[in-house]
């Protein structure tokens, strides 16, 4: 939800940050019990917001730079280490007040998961995760934790309202008081460890890496690593508030790594694990077992890649949080996927080898060819928010495994769950939506090193959806009961219509609305939305709009030149052969029947309900074989993976990728 360090975007709707906290009042305040009181709850909470580019509360432009400097006095925390964590944790973004995907709140995601749990809203889909209907996959069900099970790392906000004696709402809403809280937290980490004051920020390491939350020796020390290489960088950045924020580069700082031995935490299970050096990266292994009657879970034993290529990864969002979401894959009866990444922190776990398929994204054959990522998270809560920590955790871990199995860095191999196809006809209505709307594939990419949209290139037929994210606002439902309409929150997505107006209908996709079914504005409902970093070929212009071939008809958005929400882009594309009127759609790239061996059934092509008309273009991810894995039982030696002679075409044909034969299309180029 993020976009580059020195990338500034004013939000219309930021709230007014109160004056920074008088700290040295509220540490008299903790020699007096209860003196604060009731009172408290009269202090100044989030406002109206400031025009943008205004300073908050339209007076100092710089009232946030002053918490921070005001805090760092107080609790005597070096001002670039205070600085630095709050970088790492929001990007010294606000969010409104509102709590992130592992509740934590404000510019320091000083964390209260007992109030965040009670506004969550979750479910996208209902699909067979497994993706084959030779065994379907068990009905998806959710689990969040129970506040009993809360750990301490999501209960960061009630030590902070101990420390300063400030009540827990104004820890949540009031950007200078959460401020302050976080440096009450760094003070109190470094005075646990037994560390004498010091002024020199090398000197904060251990401090900084026990702030993370984290209990183990790798995740603390990854977290304090990112700190220490923002205070080395230094950044300048215009937050969710208007407010320009400057941390001044150190590039000499060297923290003191070797405090971490007296922090005490536990050793990383990381032996197992096939993740880069950067991340912190734990063994929590998926169950594997026979249940009887033909039912095995969770997830099927492979030899990846030497027997097939691993072409995709799919990011996915949980629908939880972290720690019920990795005990799910302890449970042989239920999905599994490779990695789970945690908000607070970015640790990740492990469940399975990548030579192994997960049961994740709905469809056996993207299954069968990919590695899964579950980010904590919930799609359907759009004040919801990830902090820059997980980000940069899984872009370096997607980063390692693109280098190390020869996987595109774009958006047509680096998947979201919701771009995921139906196999089948009857599997579009049910396909999962995640991570929807509010996953920042801009700031992503940025990360990945491979920035969307880079460079444009005029007149080249095609367009990259580009949309600036904190900007980029459509009004979506479904939220909450009732299909209210969303809090406004920027967005990856961008609307499509059937005309060249605000007012015309949205484009209706036949497969996820068959007969007199239209498209809704529902945060689930992709059948009128393309996303940032997806492609397609241009089909017409008239003014501010510009239609795209999308789900085999014309698609129009806005894109004004003054505000674009789409770069020029050039490329090859596919189009119907001479002579035919159109060509077949596919969820999937299966082998033809005559290459499937004795024993191994032969599956069926299942054209899905979309066609390419003759004149379309669509743009092309690659080509595939036609490919088949057969993991019928628990036994790997029943397993086959059965390659044919005809070829593929992966296209970006709606929001979701899809699959043409070659042999039904030829490639041209797609300038007009």
């Amino acid at each position: 939800m993020r976009r580059s360090p020195t990338d500034p975007f004013p939000v219309p709707t930021a709230p007014v940050l109160a004056a920074p906290v008088p700290v040295s009042a509220c540490r008299r305040t903790r020699r007096v019990a209860g003196a604060f009181g009731s009172a408290a709850l009269l202090l100044p909470l989030l406002g109206a917001a400031p025009n943008a580019g205004a300073a908050p509360g339209g007076t100092s432009a710089t009232r946030l730079e002053d918490a921070f400097t005001a805090a760092a006095a107080e609790y005597e925390v070096p001002r670039s280490v205070l600085l630095g964590v709050a970088y790492v944790q929001s990007r010294w973004d606000t969010h409104g007040g509102a709590p992130s995907v592992s509740g934590g709140y404000g510019p320091m995601h000083l964390t209260d998961a007992r109030t965040a749990l009670a506004s969550v809203s979750r479910g996208h889909g209902a699909e067979g995760a497994r993706g084959h209907g030779s065994r379907s996959g068990p009905a998806a069900r959710a689990r969040v934790l129970s506040e009993a099970q809360l750990p301490a790392r999501l209960q960061t906000l009630g030590r902070a309202a101990e420390l300063t004696g400030l009540p827990a709402r104004r820890l949540r809403t009031d950007a200078s008081a959460n401020v302050a809280g976080g440096a009450a937290l760094l003070a109190d980490a470094r005075k646990r460890l037994g560390d004498p004051w010091s002024d020199d920020p090398a000197d904060w390491y251990a401090a900084v890496a026990r702030f993370s939350g984290a209990d183990d020796v790798a995740t603390a020390a990854a977290y304090a690593n990112d700190v220490f290489a923002v205070i080395r960088d230094g950044v300048t950045r215009l937050t969710d508030t208007g407010e320009r924020v400057t941390l001044t580069a150190r590039p000499g700082l060297r923290p003191e790594v070797a405090q971490l031995e007296q922090a005490r935490l536990r050793p990383t299970a990381a032996q197992e694990t096939e993740c880069p050096a950067t991340v912190a990266c734990e063994w929590i292994p998926a169950a594997y077992a026979e249940l009887g009657d033909g039912d095995y879970g969770n997830h099927d034993l492979g030899d990846r890649p030497r027997s097939q290529k691993i072409r995709y990864i799919v990011v996915h969002d949980v629908e939880g949080y972290y720690d019920s979401s990795v005990a799910l894959t302890q449970d042989p009866s239920y999905v599994s996927w490779h990695y789970t990444l945690r908000s607070t922190d970015g640790h990740i776990a492990q469940h399975l080898k990548a030579e192994d398929v997960g049961w994740h994204a709905g469809n056996w054959y993207v299954n069968a060819t990919s590695i899964g990522l579950e980010h904590e998270g919930f799609l359907a809560s759009p004040d919801a928010w990830y902090t820059e920590e997980m980000y940069r955790a899984s872009a370096r871990l997607v980063a390692y495994l693109a280098r190390k199995y020869g996987i595109p860095l774009d958006r047509q191999h680096i998947l979201g769950h919701d771009t995921v196809p139906g196999p089948t006809t009857s599997d579009i209505p049910g396909m999962h939506s995640d991570p929807g709307p509010y996953w920042d594939w801009r700031h992503y990419f940025e990360l990945l090193g491979a920035p969307l949209g880079s460079p444009p290139v005029p007149n080249g037929g095609l367009v990259t959806v580009l949309p600036e994210f904190a900007e980029n606002r459509p009004e979506f439902t479904g939220c909450a009961a009732g299909n209210a309409r969303c809090a406004a929150h920027g967005s990856s997505a961008v609307r499509l219509h059937s005309e060249p107006r605000r007012d015309a209908p949205l484009v209706k996709d036949i497969g996820t609305h068959p007969g007199t079914g239209t498209s809704t504005t529902d945060v689930n409902d992709l059948g009128s939305r393309v996303s940032t970093g997806q492609q397609f070929a241009v089909a017409e212009r008239r003014g501010d709009w510009t239609a795209i071939w999308y789900l085999g008809r014309k698609a129009w958005f806005e894109n004004p030149e003054s505000r674009p929400t789409a770069v020029e882009a050039t490329g090859p594309v596919i189009t119907p052969t001479a002579g035919r009127t159109d060509i077949a759609v596919y969820g999937r790239a299966y082998p033809e029947t005559t290459a499937y061996p004795p024993g191994v059934p032969a599956q069926p092509l299942s054209p899905l309900p979309y066609t390419v008309p003759a004149g379309q273009k669509y743009v092309i991810g690659g080509s595939v074989p036609g490919e088949y894995f057969h993991a019928p039982s628990f036994d790997p030696a029943e397993h086959r993976v059965v390659i044919g002679k005809d070829e593929y075409y992966e296209i970006q044909y709606g929001h979701r990728v899809a699959f043409v034969r070659a042999a039904d299309v030829r490639v041209v180029g797609s300038r007009p």
